[in-house]
């Protein structure tokens, strides 16, 4: 906050009058003083209200953040134009925010193709310790507690009462996900999903920490990959028969656009961003998150009983049209002349609202006035 305060000083010292638009990213604190000091018109792009992601365990911490949550309201609502990065996300900010008429408009982040059309490099150390002749099943996530990487690992235990046991032998469950030994949430929670693969499902498993490049036993059944590559991500998307994306309520969610681009099918949870990625039963499945319904989605795909290839194929089809960075830009491109032009399209629905309140209240305060004064 304080970097983009200072920056907004310097800009508004130097450079007031040389922009059409301003794009403002994640913090509206500098949207008011825009709007006061410069001609320039604001766009502001929302990826999530940061009221809802605040903890309150505490009063004190309750009392903190109300003037905080007034002021982020405030300040987001002086923006001529909010975009958000998903329907998900529209529907909690018009929930959260409810004095401000604008309607956000969805913006879907993109992915950069260039970054994923890299062949597999088999001579990096790195991928060589993944490199398995194993069926795998794959998931990219934090290693928090909200991310429910856990569903996936009681899925795959799942999954081994629905196949024959030298089919499960020849499946693998890759856990792969950012770490930081620093990050006490990190350690505590790949300390619990180890154990809770070996204590209580009885399956082997392999820790592969950043920088090591040991490969595990052909034995181990399940891998967690601490802090992957792009190297090493470049091979599970390309070597994995399916992604399960666990969380719920996910504001977007990129890692199955990803996965989708690389033809690899999906299966997501039945909330949240997903939603509007995952085509359920074209680009992979949608379920709720509950352990038997994934183990038996992923038995279907691993039995063929849905086509992987032509999963694979509409997935990535499916990115192509809708998430590249050409369909994003486009957009952008089309709102910000918008706003560049000075015209407020009355084909979107906020300009509708936000102009009739407008007229409601000046003629009741007209008539208030007239009345009473």
């Amino acid at each position: 906050m304080l970097r983009q305060f200072v920056l907004m000083l310097w800009i508004l010292w130097n450079e007031r009058h040389t922009y059409d638009v301003f794009f403002v990213d994640q913090l509206s604190m500098c949207v008011p003083f825009l709007k006061w000091f410069t001609t320039s018109k604001v766009l502001f792009y929302c990826h999530f209200p940061d009221k809802m992601l605040s903890k309150r365990d505490s009063k004190l911490k309750e009392l903190y953040r109300i003037p905080i949550d007034m002021l982020e309201e405030w300040t987001t609502g002086k923006a001529d134009t909010i975009t958000v990065n998903s329907q998900f996300t529209a529907g909690i900010f018009r929930k959260s925010f409810k004095i401000i008429l604008k309607t956000p408009r969805v913006l879907y982040p993109p992915i950069n193709f260039a970054l994923y059309d890299r062949q597999v490099d088999m001579v990096d150390s790195s991928v060589q310790s993944l490199e398995t002749h194993k069926k795998i099943f794959v998931s990219i996530n934090r290693f928090e507690r909200k991310k429910n990487i856990e569903l996936a690992l009681r899925a795959f235990a799942g999954l081994k009462q629905l196949i024959p046991k030298d089919t499960f032998d020849e499946c693998r469950l890759v856990l792969a996900g950012g770490y930081d030994r620093r990050v006490t949430e990190n350690v505590e929670y790949l300390n619990e999903l180890d154990t809770l693969a070996r204590e209580t499902f009885g399956l082997e498993t392999f820790v592969i920490h950043p920088s090591s490049t040991e490969k595990p036993p052909n034995t181990a059944q399940v891998v967690f990959l601490c802090s992957f590559n792009d190297a090493q991500r470049t091979y599970l998307l390309s070597a994995s028969i399916v992604l399960l994306y666990t969380p719920s309520n996910e504001h977007f969610g990129i890692v199955p656009v990803e996965a989708m681009y690389a033809s690899l099918p999906v299966i997501a949870a039945n909330s949240g961003g997903p939603l509007e990625s995952v085509v359920d039963k074209q680009t992979g499945l949608i379920l709720p998150p509950e352990p038997e319904l994934w183990a038996k989605g992923m038995c279907d795909i691993l039995t063929s009983k849905y086509d992987r290839q032509e999963m694979g194929k509409a997935g990535h089809e499916r990115v192509k049209n809708k998430f590249s960075l050409e369909a994003f830009a486009d957009q952008l491109e089309d709102i910000l002349e918008e706003l560049a032009s000075g015209g407020r399209p009355s084909k979107y629905e906020y300009d509708n609202v936000e102009y009739v309140m407008r007229i409601i209240m000046a003629v009741a305060i007209f008539i208030i006035w007239y009345k009473y004064w």
